[in-house]
This record gives C-alpha cells, sequence and structure tokens, in this order.
C-alpha cells in the first residue's frame, strides 16, 4: 500500500524472476496490467541483452499505454559494473520507458520505483485513459 496524492493506493506485484520458464505464466500476468517494471542486473550484460525480448512480450500481451519503468538493479555493485548508466538510460529513451538504477540489497530507489510507476499509472486514471472501473494491475 502506497499513497498518492493523500490517496492510498493498493499495488499487486508479481516477480517472475525474469527466467525463461516462467515466460507462458508471465504473459498471463501482463493481461489487465497497468504497470511493470523491467529489472536487470548491472553486473550482468546478459541480463540487459535479454530486455529487448521481455518488453516486446510485455507490450504484446498487455494494454498499449502500460507504464513501463526500466529498474539497472545492484547500483550498489558499480564497481562491477558490465552495463553503464547511460546504456540504461539510452535503452529507456528509445523505448519510452521510465529510468532508474536502484539496489534490492541498500534499499535504494527501491520505494522511489515503485511510487514513480505508481504515480504515473494514477495519473492516466485520473486522465481516463485507463477504466477504474475494471481492475487495474501492477
Amino acid at each position: 500500500m502506497i499513497t498518492i496524492e493523500n490517496k492510498p493506493i493498493k499495488l499487486q506485484i508479481w516477480d517472475t524472476a525474469g527466467q525463461e520458464s516462467f515466460r507462458s505464466i508471465t504473459r498471463s500476468y501482463y493481461r489487465g496490467a497497468a504497470g511493470a517494471l523491467l529489472v536487470y542486473d548491472i553486473t550482468r550484460r546478459e541480463t540487459f541483452n535479454h530486455l529487448a525480448s521481455w518488453l516486446e512480450d510485455a507490450r504484446q500481451h498487455a494494454n498499449a499505454n502500460m507504464t513501463v519503468m526500466l529498474i539497472g538493479n545492484k547500483c550498489d555493485l558499480s564497481h562491477r559494473r558490465a552495463v553503464s548508466y547511460e546504456e540504461g538510460e539510452q535503452f529507456a529513451k528509445e523505448h519510452g520507458l521510465v529510468f532508474m538504477e536502484a539496489s534490492a540489497k541498500t534499499a535504494q530507489n527501491v520505494e522511489e520505483a515503485f511510487i514513480k510507476t505508481a504515480g504515473t499509472i494514477y495519473k492516466k486514471i485520473q486522465d481516463g485513459i485507463f477504466d477504474v472501473s475494471n481492475e487495474v494491475r501492477f
């Protein structure tokens, strides 16, 4: 539960771990979703290299107006960085995504990622882009 504009917002969150074996299950989560967080590990280039495939999957199976946040995780390990901040930022810009780096270990930007994504979704609801009479998932 988070608060946006003094209103409590309940988020439903599914962690699919980005594993290929979960891809068919993941597709069912996209239906009706208002938002998605695509997370890659800044210390493992292969996770960044798979982003285009996961993004295509999300866009193919979700609402066209879904908010997608790209997160470079493990920014606390920047000394082991395999993907530059600029590369993540560029990928996000090219694909119309919101971007930030975070650290699940230190909690840096974790709450901010959810708040920023939920805030964008909330604005889309207020603007009538999402119909709240149907359940909106994030």
